[in-house]
């Protein structure tokens, strides 16, 4: 019972981290996405090379491991950037908030011995309907409406960053300090892709600390804190607690922005708090 608590616990970290991704991207919304991601990446990785160089075993992961690594951090943001210069961003990042839905659904098909229950269907389709009221609310009157092909990536990511969270569980376990070695070699390929797909800028004092906060925070911590949450903690339960995510990032951006919190934020609140409570109670 306490491992799981704690390992609920290092999720809330993370999702509180990952909560300030969108209204640090609304601030730096004038940087190429993949110059953004890539320097915020290595500067997250930073964090890792104490433990690195403290244990040189740490970093000296299975190749099989390290391509998974890379595979979720790298391939998730690559192609939600896609999805959002393709599609309407309110439903490109709603269609991205599917990973807690598959991560939940998806849990019996990747890990041996864990079933799925009523319980955890019903608080996964309460909390991805939370999210919707959330994410669709806040949008109205930005939304671009009608289908686009940037949909296919953005549902594409959500089943990378789910089936990243839960075969990191299927492979030789690793030191929680190799996601630093994840986020150097995704901030690398990011910045790859910037060289050959983006302008380049110039980056200003502002710029940096953002950087700086963004790296250290939802594109650094979150990962170590949610790698330690999968590794003793029930993926099911953390798939539901996920979609706080949402809601907190929704909510913040909207204060940021010096936009009224509407009913929509109230709503979503219920249903996802009310979702959260149903799924880690459920055995």
């Amino acid at each position: 019972m306490l491992v799981a608590m704690s390992a609920n616990l290092y999720a809330l970290g993370a999702i509180a981290l990952w909560v300030t991704l969108a209204a640090l991207g609304v601030m730096l919304k004038h940087l190429p996405p993949f110059l953004l991601t890539g320097v915020a990446l290595l500067l997250g990785s930073l964090l890792a090379l104490p433990f690195a160089l403290k244990d040189r075993q740490a970093w000296r992961i299975p190749l099989k491991t390290l391509a998974l690594g890379v595979y979720g951090l790298f391939g998730y943001h690559f192609l939600l950037f896609i999805a959002f210069q393709h599609a309407p961003a309110v439903e490109a990042n709603l269609v991205n908030y599917l990973w807690p839905l598959f991560m939940v659904v998806l849990a019996p098909l990747f890990l041996t011995g864990v079933t799925l229950r009523a319980p955890h269907v019903v608080a996964a389709l309460l909390g991805f309907g939370g999210a919707a009221i959330a994410i669709l609310g806040a949008g109205q009157g930005a939304s671009g409406g009608g289908w686009s092909w940037g949909f296919v990536p953005a549902l594409a990511s959500a089943f990378i960053w789910a089936s990243y969270s839960l075969l990191t569980q299927r492979v030789k376990p690793f030191p929680t300090a190799a996601i630093g070695l994840f986020g150097l070699l995704s901030g690398l390929l990011a910045l790859f892709c910037h060289w050959t797909l983006e302008s380049p800028v110039t980056l200003s004092g502002r710029d940096w600390l953002l950087l700086a906060v963004m790296g250290i925070g939802p594109l650094g911590a979150s990962f170590f804190l949610w790698d330690k949450a999968l590794k003793n903690g029930d993926a099911r339960q953390i798939g539901i607690l996920s979609y706080l995510t949402p809601l907190g990032s929704t909510a913040l951006l909207m204060l940021v922005s010096g936009r009224t919190l509407t009913w929509s934020i109230g709503l979503a609140a219920v249903l996802i708090i009310g979702a959260a409570v149903l799924g880690t109670r459920s055995r």
